[in-house]
């Protein structure tokens, strides 16, 4: 036998020992299921509510010694911006914060509820002078925090910052960026 025809017959063996006797065609698999969506999360208080990005202020405090210092802030001026706060940040570098804005003087009370580092709250008069300030504010806790006069706008920042550069009332604030922005009730 020549070498072309063996080699064509055992061709021919392999492809008839490949087949399959009997059996269906394999149909493709449909498709999986996508996963059902996840709920869209509308309490603000929840960790996995996604926030829309604040604006941002600056804001200058002077200190007891005539030295400026600068803060970068979130502005949380709307009533769910201000509910939500700091809640579930795990930290906040110096020279950052977030600065509540509120419509003219009143009476301000703050929490710490699920809110995970503690905190310094300044609190402002509309006159931008510091009204009173609480330090050290405790994480996770619902303890009311205020000062004890009326105050227009809360500056927080990192815990024991208003003591390091010697903060103290009546001091003088400058809020800049902050145009145009109304505040909710």
């Amino acid at each position: 036998m020549s070498r072309s025809l063996s080699s064509c017959l055992a061709l021919a063996l392999m492809l008839s020992a490949c087949e399959s006797r009997g059996s269906k065609p394999v149909a493709p698999a449909p498709p999986a299921a996508a996963p059902p969506a996840k709920p869209v999360v509308t309490d603000i208080t929840a960790q996995d509510y996604v926030m829309p990005r604040l604006p941002h202020a600056r804001v200058t405090l002077v200190d007891a010694y005539g030295g400026t210092h600068r803060v970068d802030a979130e502005v949380a001026y709307t009533s769910d911006q201000r509910t939500r706060g700091l809640m579930w940040r795990t930290g906040l570098a110096e020279g950052t914060g977030m600065l509540f804005i509120f419509k003219g003087d009143q009476w301000l009370s703050f929490w710490m509820k699920n809110t995970l580092i503690p905190l310094d709250l300044i609190f402002i008069r509309s006159d931008l002078t510091i009204a009173g300030i609480v330090q050290k504010a405790e994480p996770k806790t619902l303890s009311a925090r205020a000062p004890d006069e009326q105050a227009m706008y809360v500056l927080e920042v990192p815990s024991g910052w208003s003591e390091k550069i010697g903060l103290r009332k009546g001091l003088k604030v400058k809020v800049e960026g902050t145009q145009g922005l109304v505040p909710s009730p």
